[in-house]
């Protein structure tokens, strides 16, 4: 029979008498039974659900929990791989009520375990960052120890700490006048930098070497496309219009476009950041509809994201399947603004965009653009295999 409201509140009152006795340092409770007891206050806490469900139960845990001695920190950083949000905020608020105990009590943490938990790269992202920040906080010689492997790790912020250790490195080089072991330098950052402040430090370093750097290829812009159109796109109808683009990619073909006839147009681009400016391939091109195409070949099947900027509304297909749409006009634009998270499979990908542009007249409202990148997760870059 399952246990009522009033015998499940004894049992976790029990738990806590049970915690209690064992920080206390009771004799009677082995390291197994501190175990299961504190691994069964974190399934507690990461039993919480949607709209009230388990919070009661779980914030009685987590007064609990913070009780605990520092030896349950590494199991609290485990716990963060299979929490929600909000149990994973629940989590964090136990481990640092803990680890700011011990240290304003001057005791040690367990360097050992939670250091091998911050290189494990397949950790909760989260919980390695703030591990790695209490672990900072009694050790400052931390990041020179530990950055080094984080240059392309899977975190965003640790890559970022591991790139600013080698701008420093490299401008230190700069200031002795070593200058090739500089440049070394700054192109091991520019390996792990997917931040554009970081990249664009890099590059203008560099140049004053007397380098250069591949900035489409750094960050994965597509660069060579087939354009087609302008379709009609008076009124918006163009948005939910299927265009035979749609349906068939045939660069042979003649279609009956806004203007006439219209083929497929090959339009590479040179500019560092892959930007494809239709405005400047079409001269007749407001309340219009335009569609681009590439090819990107793979070497395995593979999880990528696809990281599009654009001012203008758009369709996006990867292999005949619509993967996302946005029918807004004049947003702005910045690098990286719409990230669609896909699958590559291996052997040729066929990717199409639809641009769409309105009959706005404002000299805001002209510019007709895209940029479109292939990355990990992480934001590097994913290369074409033909590349």
């Amino acid at each position: 029979m399952a246990p009522n409201k009033i015998q499940q509140s004894s049992m976790l009152s029990l738990l806590g008498v049970l915690v209690m006795i064992q920080l206390a340092g009771a004799a009677g409770t082995d390291s197994a039974d501190r175990s299961l007891i504190v691994n069964g206050l974190i399934q507690t806490i990461q039993s919480v659900g949607p709209e009230g469900t388990g919070h009661a139960p779980a914030i009685r845990a987590v007064g609990e929990l913070q009780q605990a001695d520092v030896s349950v920190l590494p199991d609290i950083v485990k716990a963060f791989d299979d929490a929600s949000p909000l149990a994973a905020n629940w989590l964090r608020g136990s481990f640092e009520a803990i680890a700011d105990r011990a240290t304003k009590s001057g005791k040690p943490l367990p360097v050992v375990e939670l250091e091998k938990l911050v290189r494990d790269i397949g950790r909760n992202p989260r919980a390695r960052r703030l591990t790695y920040e209490w672990l900072l906080k009694a050790d400052p010689e931390l990041p020179e120890r530990m950055l080094a492997q984080f240059l392309e790790d899977p975190s965003p912020e640790f890559r970022r700490d591991a790139v600013a250790r080698l701008l420093n490195r490299a401008a230190t080089h700069v200031s002795e006048e070593k200058n090739s072991e500089a440049i070394d330098t700054y192109r091991d950052a520019l390996r792990g930098a997917v931040d554009n402040d970081q990249v664009e430090e890099i590059v203008a370093a560099l140049e004053t070497l007397g380098e250069t750097v591949d900035l489409q290829r750094h960050f994965g812009y597509l660069t060579s496309w087939h354009l087609i159109g302008p379709f009609e796109n008076l009124g918006r109808k163009g948005f939910d219009a299927t265009y035979p683009p749609e349906k068939v990619v045939d660069h042979s073909a003649t279609y009956d476009g806004q203007l006439g006839p219209v083929q497929w147009q090959s339009v590479t681009t040179h500019d560092d950041y892959g930007l494809i400016n239709i405005a400047e391939q079409f001269e007749d091109y407001k309340g219009s509809a335009m569609y681009a195409q590439t090819e990107f070949v793979s070497e395995k099947d593979q999880e990528i994201v696809l990281r599009l900027s654009t001012p203008n509304a758009w369709k996006l297909w990867l292999n005949g399947k619509l993967l996302f749409a946005r029918e807004e006009y004049h947003r702005g634009t910045r690098l990286d603004q719409y990230r669609i998270p896909t699958e590559l499979q291996r052997g040729t990908n066929m990717i199409l965009l639809k641009v769409l542009q309105n009959e706005q007249m404002q000299n805001f409202a002209q510019r007709y653009e895209f940029r479109l990148r292939v990355c990990d997760a992480t934001g590097s870059a994913v290369a074409s295999h033909r590349d």
